[in-house]
């Protein structure tokens, strides 16, 4: 019998962003905030409802709704893919034009991730969500690993997209190891050309590329008694194609989905990444009240 929608899980997933564009014909000069289609229905797959998280500040704001709202309300959120990560919020110059990403969207997913943290609830990132949970910890970013990871393998192809992988190797004793027992390696896919680089404090690496060493997947550390859950993965799990298997991605979907209905009763100890509460809210709106 189908559960009713009281006793189903609710969802957050974080917002892409289509920028304000003159020049395009449908919605001319408005800010689209979106989701992609196949992240939503990975997250229904397990019987959540979900719930787009949209930026609460900009030039058409109104009323007094909050990222805290959300984070309060929801059982906790997914951190969706997407464009580049700005160099800038992880201290560095981009290295070309076309890698610059998006600052805006940056500040609005360090807003989403503070507010689900110090709300103690759980948070897990897909690709751009593993980068930007990683930036806001603390840790940095390759801007692009052709050109910075000498010997690396190909990690994006633009014209296989999802259906472009390669190995993974799990890291024995670790969360992700238990979730998948006498699993040594396994097969994602990988569609991305940024990747961690020097991995945030408190987090361990779960999974590393093969051959080249790159961190494909992070958990923040046991060792953080209370805090609240938060895992990533640089492959998409969404993303799945029958004529080529990878790793099953649901067993990582019930982890994060029961670590959501622990903190039902017992959320994480609330707690900020920028030391100061709602530094990271009150850095967006500032930032979109300069764009008016």
């Amino acid at each position: 019998m189908s559960l009713p929608a009281s006793r189903r899980l609710k969802i957050g997933l974080s917002a892409c962003f289509s920028h304000a564009d003159p020049s395009r014909p449908l919605f001319t000069g408005k800010t689209l905030q979106y989701v992609e289609q196949s992240i939503a229905h990975w997250i229904m797959s397990a019987g959540a409802m979900v719930v787009m998280v949209p930026c609460p500040t900009g030039e058409t704001a109104k009323g007094d709704v909050t990222l805290s709202h959300y984070a309060d309300w929801l059982d906790g959120v997914v951190m969706h893919g997407g464009a580049d990560v700005w160099p800038g919020s992880y201290g560095e110059e981009p290295l070309r034009p076309e890698w610059l990403g998006d600052r805006v969207r940056d500040l609005y997913d360090l807003a989403v991730v503070e507010a689900f943290s110090q709300a103690g609830k759980p948070i897990f990132g897909v690709c751009r969500g593993l980068q930007l949970i990683n930036v806001a910890f603390g840790g940095t970013l390759y801007q692009d690993i052709a050109t910075q990871v000498p010997g690396a393998q190909l990690h994006r192809n633009a014209s296989t997209y999802d259906r472009h992988q390669h190995d993974v190797h799990i890291v024995q004793g670790s969360r992700l190891a238990e979730l998948y027992p006498n699993t040594y390696m396994a097969r994602v896919n990988s569609i991305h050309h940024q990747a961690i680089k020097d991995v945030a404090p408190g987090f361990d690496v779960e999974a590393w590329s093969v051959p080249d060493h790159i961190p494909e997947a992070i958990y923040r550390h046991r060792g953080h008694t209370g805090k609240s859950y938060i895992a990533a993965t640089q492959w998409h799990p969404e993303f799945s194609n029958p004529d080529s298997p990878t790793l099953d991605d649901s067993v990582l979907l019930q982890d994060f989905l029961s670590a959501c209905e622990r903190a039902k009763t017992r959320p994480g100890v609330s707690h900020s990444p920028f030391q100061i509460r709602d530094r990271a809210t009150r850095m967006l709106r500032r930032a979109l009240l300069r764009r008016k």
